[in-house]
């Protein structure tokens, strides 16, 4: 390099140190950033996005909601979103919660009544029971009780009403209307369909009704058996699907009610018209200590009652009181159990009427008990009486009997031959002791049904027992005797002693019994003891009062009966009856008997 070339860049290092040093301009400067307002930039930033995002999703999801309802209820979508709203009607004897989703019964309470741990009777409730109706629409189905309905209330004189609507229009709408009057455990049902022949198919209509059935009674066991469904076809009787742990039934016929019944209470439901046809089903789980027993109840409406204003029932939610129930319809009165045709007679006319009675006058039914007691006795007591005359005549008789079976010991023929001709001679009715006892015996079982069955007795004390519909314990045991129980209850105790009693009393009376039947006469007191220890303390209560009563009656016939009159009627009869002829029945019966002892020869030569 030469000097020219070394002077040149010295010159120009020169220059540039000058330009940067006083003329270049300032580099950049970097702002400083608050921390706190960029993380809140950062969040509001974020926020919006997440914002956009969720009300996307949002839009998104609503879009698939509405067309999952329009899947799912079709024309009736627009009524399948709402807030649930309950509305309580209440009469002197019940309370009722209506929802307006589904316009359905949420709970029902009996005021009148109490469970056997005296809380308040709530027959059913939203947990425990369910009601769905499902029509068809546009050849699907649609379950109308999952829609929200408009509800208005009303008032018809002293009747509550309320009006739930699904309404497409004025002129177009799905209505169930409920009115409750000012009394009375009836609630009536209108279920109608205007204006919606495009809408609503022309397909019957299916009504389900859930019901777990709870628990309101002391003996678990006995409501679980008492506990089925009855209904009443059209035109024919009362029936049910039986009390077993699980029963089924389907009906195809006509029906015009039902009712899940238990032993004291019933829910069901009545139609004015008709029930095209029905499902019935119960089950029992042993394990289940709560819930008697879950039912179902699944049955047709005729959708042509519901479009033409026909479609009107009647909800019943009560109980079992003969007295209400018959003021019901036609056969309500027999889901209170009185027992087989001839008993419920005697329950329906005799029984029934004269204990209704006293309870007008007596608020102590353990003295209601007793007069009835006093007069059935008093009805019995020609019948008694007949019967007890019968075994004053075999008794006079009894020495004359016993020489005949001497005198043909052996003869068994000959012996029964001459004992009836000796009947016939003394003008005695050997059949006249048997037929009057007989003729009482449906008293004696009407009362098996009546006790346990009558809710009159249900929690009323009296003496030692609590409750008198179940039965009295004085001891409960540590361990359960087969057929018998874990507890020990007195009025049976008594009632078994003073039976009895009165049956030694009335061998000593009876001659015609001999042998083994004389001792087998005691054993059905003892057999009572087991059965009847875990019965109704009334029924027990009022067997024993019998039996005293029964004491007395003896007691009093044979003051009145004089055997020295008996033996001198017979004396006469006998000097009538020298020449007089055998009687048709008399030669038969002789015929026949002639016949066995032939046959019985001739096996024995064989």
């Amino acid at each position: 390099m030469d000097r020219k070339q070394i002077i040149g860049m010295v010159v120009m290092l020169a220059l540039m140190t000058v330009y940067f040093q006083f003329f270049a301009p300032e580099p950049p400067v970097k702002p400083v950033v608050d921390e706190t307002t960029a993380t809140e930039s950062a969040q509001v930033t974020t926020d919006t996005s997440a914002q956009n995002s969720v009300q996307e999703l949002t839009a998104e999801q609503d879009s698939m909601v509405s067309a999952m309802q329009k899947e799912r209820y079709g024309l009736f979508a627009g009524f399948a979103n709402g807030s649930e709203e309950n509305i309580v009607l209440e009469n002197k004897d019940v309370v009722i919660a209506f929802s307006n989703k589904g316009a359905t019964v949420k709970n029902v309470e009996l005021k009148g009544y109490k469970t056997f741990e005296d809380q308040p009777l709530i027959l059913l409730d939203k947990v425990s029971s369910h009601t769905e109706m499902i029509l068809q629409s546009n050849y699907k189905p649609v379950n109308v009780s999952e829609l929200y309905y408009t509800a208005t209330q009303e008032s018809k004189g002293d009747t509550s009403v309320i009006r739930y609507r699904v309404a497409f229009d004025a002129n177009r709408y799905l209505e169930q209307v409920y009115s409750l009057p000012v009394s009375g455990f009836q609630v009536k049902y209108e279920i109608n369909l205007v204006g919606l022949d495009g809408i609503v198919d022309n397909q019957d209509v299916k009504f389900n009704w859930k019901n777990d059935i709870k628990r309101y009674e002391k003996t678990f066991k006995e409501s679980r058996s008492k506990t089925t469904v009855y209904y009443m076809p059209i035109g024919e009787g009362v029936d049910n699907i039986g009390s077993g742990d699980s029963e089924a039934e389907t009906i195809a016929s006509p029906i015009k009610w039902f009712t899940f019944k238990q032993k004291f209470f019933s829910s069901g439901l009545i139609a004015d018209n008709q029930m095209s046809s029905a499902f019935y089903s119960m089950e029992a789980n042993e394990e289940d200590t709560i819930t008697i027993k879950h039912a179902i109840a699944n049955v047709i409406l005729p959708v042509g009652d519901l479009k033409t204003g026909k479609g009107k029932f009647t909800y019943y939610f009560g109980p079992n009181d003969y007295k209400i129930t018959k003021q019901v319809t036609d056969g309500f009165e027999e889901n209170v159990d009185l027992g087989w045709k001839l008993f419920r007679f005697v329950n329906k006319w005799l029984i029934i009427p004269v204990f209704n009675f006293l309870e007008q006058y007596i608020s102590n039914y353990g003295i209601i008990i007793i007069l009835l007691v006093f007069i059935i006795r008093l009805i019995l007591a020609p019948l008694t009486y007949t019967s007890h005359m019968s075994m004053a005549k075999m008794k006079v008789l009894k020495p004359e009997m016993d020489a005949i079976k001497e005198k043909n010991d052996g003869d068994a023929q000959k012996t029964q031959q001459e004992t009836m001709a000796l009947y016939q001679k003394a003008g005695v009715n050997p059949l006249s002791g048997c037929i009057p006892m007989l003729l009482q015996f449906p008293f004696l079982l009407a009362m098996f049904n009546f006790f346990p069955n009558s809710i009159e007795l249900r929690q009323e004390s009296f003496l030692w027992a609590h409750d008198l519909s179940t039965y009295d314990s004085i001891w409960d045991l540590p361990f359960t005797i087969p057929f018998y129980g874990d507890h020990v209850s007195l009025f049976t105790l008594l009632m078994t002693l003073s039976t009895l009693a009165v049956t030694w009393t009335n061998s000593q009376m009876n001659t015609q019994m001999q042998g083994p039947m004389k001792t087998m006469q005691y054993m059905m007191p003892i057999m009572f003891l087991f059965f009847l220890n875990s019965y109704s303390a009334g029924l027990t209560f009022y067997y024993f009062v019998s039996n005293v009563v029964s004491f007395g009656q003896t007691a009093l016939f044979r003051r009145l009966v004089d055997e020295d009159k008996i033996k001198l009627v017979m004396e006469e009869n006998r000097k009538k009856n020298v020449n007089k002829k055998k009687s048709k029945f008399q030669q038969k019966l002789d015929e026949a008997m002639k016949a066995s002892e032939e046959a019985r020869k001739t096996k024995k030569k064989k």
